[in-house]
């Protein structure tokens, strides 16, 4: 027991160092965005041309052709499963905003997935986009003899893959380590993983029995290291992972390029009718002044108990906060049912499709996502964002680096119950009139940076430089 603590001891201070180290990293980087003309998102001031593949900021704040290119691409993309309207993790959203973003400029997309036997696939009126369906494994994974055989058969007719794109590890590097002209997108890694395992054990309780967690994915940061370098482009999703993929899996800067994860700007958008509307439909009392709002899956890693102790623990010793303030949850999950505990003030929708999520947001004053996993860039954030709502969400690299970089952006809190009570008592005494201040202000950087339209031309623009570069350099310069 004693060599195992040493152990996780020795642990802490190696992971401590690393984060020094990124800390100094992007504290430069700061500086060096400001004398390019990104610290404010407005774009670059520049003389000469820049290599985009070596590019160190996030692609998103450049500004591409707005109208799509005069030489359209072959895109084949691998994903797991392809999202229906009710449920879907980030990357399958990730993977359908991006794709028809695409898929309406033009480009010709083969997308290789698996479907189970209860989901059927909504009809698209592209006639440029095309499913490879195939069962998935007894783990749920793509069968990755099945869908090379596809993607074989489709790149060796009429005309090749321009470029090859996987949503994650959805192509294996087995296969990928084949393919030149191919991008993977990832949506969180190992090595973001083991702060939420400190974090996991920090929180256990003394009747919790210790887990080799943290020692298993030290071992996995080591064996991605080994494989990522099989993939040829790596398209980072937030600043931060960004910045791993380059200093600790060590791959060369010309193959990491950081493309912030986008949402749709047409659904998610201010409304202040449609908010009272879903106001007045789930009989949300007038009477209270601060409306609290989460989304997604209501389980541990996402930090649910987390918040429903917080919640109690302010509910019991402050009547009035309690009185005053309402809970919208949207999303399913084992702690739907707890929350339900609390009382009247908190109110479980269940999972909600897209438009009735775009209602929500103008709901509700805040947008609260109190998170373990310190993986990728959760889109219900960007989704609060370009709706005009502030955020409160803990302090993990990938948001406070990419999201909430400034106290006008809204509030970060580390995750313990002491720290989030105290960031929703800050959120109560500050008020409507100061949140949506920074509801505005946060909008008005989400335009810039965390729009689909911002995301598929970045995509497109990187696309076209894999495809294309060798022949026209043209592509891969900005």
């Amino acid at each position: 027991m004693v060599s195992r603590f040493r152990g996780f001891c020795s642990f802490l201070v190696l992971l401590s160092i690393l984060s020094s180290i990124s800390l100094l990293y992007c504290a430069s980087f700061y500086f060096h965005e400001q004398e390019l003309g990104l610290g404010s998102g407005l774009g670059l001031s520049h003389n000469r041309p820049i290599d985009l593949l070596t590019f160190p900021s996030a692609w998103n704040p450049l500004s591409f052709p707005p109208n799509p290119p005069q030489k359209l691409l072959k895109i084949a993309l691998f994903v797991k499963k392809w999202p229906d309207s009710r449920h879907a993790g980030g990357l399958e959203r990730h993977a359908l905003t991006l794709h028809l973003a695409l898929a309406k400029r033009g480009h010709e997309l083969h997308i290789f997935t698996a479907s189970s036997s209860n989901f059927s696939f909504p009809n698209y009126t592209f006639e440029n986009l095309h499913f490879h369906i195939s069962k998935p494994t007894n783990a749920g994974y793509l069968d990755q003899a099945l869908v090379w055989q596809q993607f074989q058969a489709q790149n060796s007719s009429r005309k090749p893959f321009d470029v090859v794109h996987t949503e994650s590890v959805s192509l294996m590097h087995t296969r990928a380590k084949n393919v030149s002209n191919l991008a993977v997108s990832w949506h969180g890694i190992a090595y973001e993983t083991l702060h939420s395992d400190i974090i996991q054990e920090l929180l256990r309780t003394p009747n919790e029995n210790q887990t080799n967690l943290l020692t298993e994915r030290a071992v996995k940061v080591v064996n991605e290291i080994k494989f990522f370098q099989k993939y040829t482009h790596h398209v980072a999703t937030s600043d931060h992972v960004g910045d791993v993929l380059k200093r600790i899996y060590m791959i060369p800067e010309g193959r990491v390029h950081i493309i912030l994860n986008g949402v749709d700007e047409g659904l998610f958008k201010p409304d202040y009718k449609t908010g009272l509307d879903f106001r007045s439909h789930f009989r949300i009392p007038t009477t209270k002044t601060l409306i609290l709002g989460m989304a997604g899956r209501l389980v541990k890693d996402k930090g649910h108990p987390l918040m429903f102790e917080a919640l109690k623990q302010i509910f019991t010793e402050n009547s009035t906060f309690r009185e005053t303030v309402a809970v919208l949850v949207a999303g399913d999950g084992p702690w739907g049912v707890r929350y339900k505990e609390l009382g009247p003030n908190l109110l479980v929708l269940g999972p909600l499709e897209s438009d009735q999520m775009a209602r929500f947001y103008n709901a509700i004053d805040v947008f609260v996502n109190p998170t373990l996993r310190a993986q990728g860039l959760d889109h219900t954030l960007l989704e609060a964002v370009l709706s005009g709502k502030p955020l409160m969400a803990t302090k993990l690299a990938s948001i406070t680096g990419s999201v909430i970089i400034g106290k006008e952006y809204g509030y970060t809190f580390s995750p313990t119950v002491d720290s989030l009570k105290k960031c929703l008592y800050e959120v109560w005494e500050d008020g409507r009139g100061v949140l949506e201040q920074k509801g505005k202000v946060g909008r008005e950087r989400g335009l810039k940076l965390f729009t689909a339209t911002k995301m598929a031309t970045a995509y497109e623009r990187l696309f076209l430089c894999i495809s294309y570069g060798k022949k026209n350099k043209e592509y891969c310069k900005y």
